[in-house]
């Protein structure tokens, strides 16, 4: 099954009913804000949180009041920027197998609102500003962030070899939980390697959430994930994960200094997170989209629990 062609006015399949990009940006702009998924800014947060949770764990370990403003305003546009670099050049890897699934279908290059070529210009330009972005740090942290680049070039062609694809997705996903502590420290440490795999961890877990609306068009393209691999036995596995990635991000804090405020957040988080996997079903789309998304509601806690852990500390005295 091939796509037909859209018009510019036409909703990606998964984003958002009236978002904004749909509704106010200009038809000649919107397949490319759709191509960067500015429409579906879930992935967005998703990529920026560990980076603003490894800045607060570092401004912790320092007995900083709150997170330095700058470093979070530059790792909000770096990842806005990257975000959009990453998802065009993988709807570039995967137009052909897009163009034969049914969610893939109404994305910009299969839909003829984009071309190929277009989409390796856009990804190029993005990954051009995200690069003046990554020179605003310190000289360990722009290698460490290059570093990140292997990763982003090889994930899109995961799919095709290994039931894991989630997995590195993680690890470049959440490259930003050692950039983060690297801009602050000049280094990386513990904290901030506990930090990283705890949230590799957390996203296994939610894209196998977000795979299972793919699974029946990956089995027939012959693709894989872990949605096919866990099967019927999702829930355990995804819980399995998210409990780990707790424990990790809890050590981490420990680590780091924090106190009982930021404790507090990955506990109400994990409480969250219990939902998702005890109200899963696997087999309804829209149920597995939702959770997936709630996950910035996780990050968002855990952050702003570091933020009033850094405040209230330091009006208490503690150190």
């Amino acid at each position: 099954m091939h796509a037909t062609p859209t018009t510019d006015n036409s909703r990606v399949a998964d984003a958002p009913p009236g978002n904004w990009a749909d509704r106010y940006a200009p038809e000649a702009v919107r397949p490319y804000l759709r191509l960067g998924r500015i429409d579906r800014p879930i992935g967005f947060w998703l990529l920026l949180i560990p980076c603003w949770w490894s800045v607060g764990l570092a401004e912790v370990k320092l007995n900083q009041p709150y997170p330095n403003p700058w470093l979070l305003a530059l790792f909000a546009i770096g990842a806005l920027l990257m975000r959009a670099a990453g998802c065009a050049y993988n709807d570039y890897v995967d137009r052909d197998y897009d163009a034969r699934s049914e969610r893939g279908a109404s994305r910009p290059i299969p839909a003829g609102q984009v071309t190929p070529a277009e989409a390796l210009a856009f990804a190029a330009t993005c990954s051009l500003c995200g690069l003046l972005v990554l020179l605003q740090f310190n000289s360990f942290t722009i290698k460490l962030g290059a570093a990140s680049l292997l990763l982003v070039a090889i994930y899109p062609f995961m799919k095709r070899f290994t039931y894991w694809p989630q997995l590195i997705l993680g690890l470049a996903f959440n490259w930003g939980a050692l950039v983060g502590w690297s801009a602050v420290m000049g280094s990386v440490g513990l904290p901030a390697l506990l930090l990283y795999a705890g949230s590799v961890l957390w996203t296994i877990g939610y894209d196998t959430i977000y795979a299972h609306q793919d699974r029946e068009d990956d089995l027939m393209l012959g693709l894989r994930s872990t949605a096919i691999r866990f099967g019927e036995n999702t829930m355990t596995w995804v819980g399995s994960f998210y409990a780990a990635a707790i424990v990790l991000w809890l050590l981490a804090g420990f680590l780091a200094g924090t106190h009982l405020i930021f404790f507090m957040a990955v506990v109400l988080a994990s409480l969250q997170m219990a939902w998702q996997v005890t109200t899963l079903d696997t087999t309804d789309p829209a149920n597995c989209l939702r959770r997936f998304r709630s996950n910035r509601d996780v990050g968002l806690v855990i952050f702003f629990g570091l933020v009033a852990d850094l405040v209230i500390s330091r009006m208490a005295g503690l150190s």
